[in-house]
């Protein structure tokens, strides 16, 4: 499972079992009648894939003159698997987290991109991009606090770890991934110096604060509902939680700072049956122009930084977001790379036992 696709919605959690095949005339408008390629394009459904339908799909398929049939999982990777392993795929463009486009791409199942076919996708920074895939959307796991249970509200996870000076409640995310990241940022590692994670720094930094622990949460809308609710004054959160639930209550906050920065990325399976088209089409969602009408409808930041010199963008919409310029300066950016090597897999396993 990966987990991280059913975190950060501003909407109620993505249906757990969705798996629907929905083709661009069914999901939002009509394909261009001259259409003579296809691709079918997957994601994680709910308001997700209905923001990006609108956003980035609809507008691509008409600029290319294709029609985008579409697929809806909340976790790719056993299809990406079980389609890579037949060589004879039915998928063609996977929107999935980095570790899988990695995992994938190192298993022989994901296509090496030809970045000189694709040049919008070229123009995105190397930091984001793997050679199988691009980054498509970013989100952040951030600390949010109730402003009215705190005298003094957490600005970084050092706060979050000083349980005398900020006394409250505290929730974390059961999963090592951003939490040894946090402990790492709270004992005073610099943001880019965290890899490769110290991870028994990590988990000595972590024995410190489990006693002041209510909650280990599991989804992101448990997160969401633990500060709605008053059940916590802090807790670790994905920045998309915590955008929906201020807007029902004004004391609930939380900051970009030491936030951990991550990301979607675009890939296109081995053998996928419409290749040529598929290429066409990453180019056309990452151009600067697709990519800034994604914050028009959803929490989430363009994978493409240029997204934010189109003008399309303002000033107090780009302070929301959490790839903006100011804001990814202000985080540290996880590595996916790290995390799917042995030593990443070491620390999962060894998190199980932590929390036993």
């Amino acid at each position: 499972m990966n987990i991280a696709r059913l975190r950060r919605s501003m909407f109620p959690l993505r249906p757990l079992a969705m798996t629907l095949a929905l083709s661009i005339v069914g999901i939002a408008g009509t394909a261009p009648a001259f259409a003579a390629g296809k691709i079918t394009f997957v994601s994680q459904g709910g308001a997700y894939q209905e923001a990006q339908t609108k956003a980035i799909l609809d507008p691509a398929a008409t600029q290319l003159g294709i029609t985008i049939n579409q697929d809806s999982i909340p976790d790719a990777w056993p299809q990406i698997k079980a389609q890579g392993d037949t060589g004879k795929p039915v998928w063609d463009v996977v929107d999935t987290p980095t570790s899988n486009c990695l995992r994938g791409g190192r298993a022989g199942l994901l296509e090496k991109l030809d970045f000189s076919k694709m040049p919008n996708a070229a123009a995105v920074p190397d930091k984001y991009r793997t050679p199988y895939s691009v980054a498509y959307e970013f989100y952040s796991t951030v600390i949010g606090y109730n402003k009215k249970n705190l005298k003094k509200v957490p600005q970084s996870w050092k706060d979050f770890w000083d349980v005398k000076n900020f006394p409250g409640t505290r929730a974390l995310r059961n999963d090592p991934m951003t939490v040894l990241e946090a402990a790492l940022l709270a004992d005073g590692v610099p943001r880019d110096k965290l890899y490769p994670l110290d991870v028994d720094r990590a988990f000595k930094k972590l024995e410190q604060i489990k006693p002041n622990v209510t909650v280990w949460w599991t989804s992101g809308g448990q997160s969401a509902q633990l500060l709605h609710d008053g059940e916590v004054d802090m807790t670790m959160i994905w920045n998309g939680r915590a955008s929906a639930v201020m807007k029902d209550d004004p004391d609930i906050a939380f900051t970009y700072n030491d936030g951990i920065l991550q990301n979607t990325q675009l890939c296109v399976l081995k053998n996928a049956p419409n290749l040529n088209d598929a290429v066409r089409f990453i180019n056309a969602a990452l151009s600067p122009e697709l990519q800034a009408n994604l914050p028009l409808y959803i929490d989430y930041g363009p994978g493409n930084p240029a997204a934010f010199k189109t003008g399309k963008i303002t000033e107090a919409r780009a302070a929301q977001l959490p790839s903006s310029p100011a804001n990814a300066a202000k985080q540290a950016l996880m590595s996916e790379d790290w995390w799917a090597s042995d030593a990443g897999i070491q620390a999962k396993a060894r998190w199980l036992k932590f929390m036993q």
